[in-house]
């Protein structure tokens, strides 16, 4: 049975929503204004939040960023409604996994709930450990974190050993700008996305003794490390 922590200032909808989900086969923890719901993160162990965007003590982007200084891997839903897009894409910058507006059916609320939970608890199974990945003539070790081209080792930032290790895990298949920089540097934004194309274009060299090797560039979508037959 799945916990969730709602925190909605309007009791009407609060009581509806907390009735339903419950009645879903959900617990739900109800709070009723931001300080409340930071007060039950602390107490409580959740397994997602639904946050309302606007909040009588602190609208939802601040307590979100609250939430997540307590419980970093609690994954959460803004509850909103505001309809413009700067406010959406606010929502989602901030790290939410899902974003529905106002007037909420309750049913749809309940579908994307359990798709999240589907695939976060999917997300956690632990993947079989790979000791190495094979690239052309090249050897990644992901014991001792190097790179080994015929047996000359080759020095690797982490950051660079981390964009590397994605691509090679992924290889010949399309690796998104959102994956890479969410995965190595923790965050998308327009800055890691011009620090991701520097770190690219000094792995292209790294790699340009096998001809066999490219990192392509799929335009406005993301990266591929492609090894040709030839």
């Amino acid at each position: 049975m799945y916990k969730l922590l709602l925190v909605e200032d309007d009791n009407a909808l609060g009581y509806l929503l907390s009735e339903y989900l419950g009645m879903k086969g959900f617990t739900v923890s109800w709070a009723k204004n931001a300080e409340e719901g930071v007060q039950k993160t602390k107490t409580n162990v959740f397994d997602l939040a639904i946050l309302d965007v606007m909040l009588p003590d602190m609208d939802g982007f601040e307590l979100s960023q609250k939430i997540k200084s307590i419980n970093p891997e609690l994954p959460f839903i803004f509850l909103t409604a505001k309809s413009l897009k700067i406010d959406v894409l606010k929502g989602f910058s901030l790290g939410a996994v899902d974003y529905l507006k106002k007037p909420i059916d309750e049913e749809e609320l309940v579908v994307r709930i359990n798709a999240l939970l589907a695939r976060l608890v999917a997300d956690k199974v632990e993947e079989p450990h790979v000791s190495q990945y094979i690239i052309g003539d090249y050897l990644l070790n992901m014991d001792n974190f190097e790179l080994n081209y015929k047996g000359e080792s080759i020095k690797l930032t982490a950051k660079e050993f981390d964009l590397l290790a994605l691509l090679a895990k992924n290889k010949n298949q399309l690796c998104t700008h959102k994956e890479i920089l969410t995965t190595v540097w923790d965050k998308n934004d327009y800055f890691n996305k011009k620090s991701l194309n520097v770190f690219v274009s000094h792995l292209r060299k790294l790699l340009g003794k096998d001809p066999r090797l490219s990192i392509v560039n799929v335009s406005r979508r993301g990266f591929m490390l492609r090894e040709s037959e030839v």
